[in-house]
């Protein structure tokens, strides 16, 4: 209607025209990576060398740079050089939290559907 102001709902940033909920997806598809996950899983643990994410890793030098420059870009890892090494570090307590809470939800689900498969099959629950 003209003349009337709308404000923005729940989901939306006031600042910028973009829904909260289409920058929350974005965020999710830029964690839809099995490299990127496993990358960030390292990094909650501690700061890693690059050589030492290629080994831990086990992807191309290629492929990891390319994973990196992914989570760089979305500011979840932040790098700086050492000499000719260059170290990642995790740029948020918050992003390894969210892995483990990842992995509590996966982790029920899991046993959630252990459970009916022991149902269908007859067998106790453990």
């Amino acid at each position: 209607m003209p003349g009337r102001t709308s404000t923005p709902n729940a989901d939306e940033t006031p600042e910028a025209s973009t829904p909260l909920y289409q920058l929350k997806a974005e965020f999710f598809k830029t964690l839809g990576h099995p490299v990127r996950i496993r990358v960030l899983e390292l990094l909650s643990q501690r700061e890693h060398a690059v050589s030492e994410l290629l080994a831990e890793v086990g992807v191309e030098s290629a492929s990891l740079s390319q994973q990196l420059a992914v989570l760089r870009k979305a500011n979840l890892v932040h790098t700086r050089r050492e000499g000719i090494s260059v170290h990642c570090r995790i740029a948020s307590d918050e992003v390894a939290e969210l892995l483990r809470v990842a992995r509590s939800i996966l982790t029920g689900v899991l046993q959630g559907q252990a459970n009916l498969l022991a149902d269908l099959t007859g067998h106790p629950h453990r």
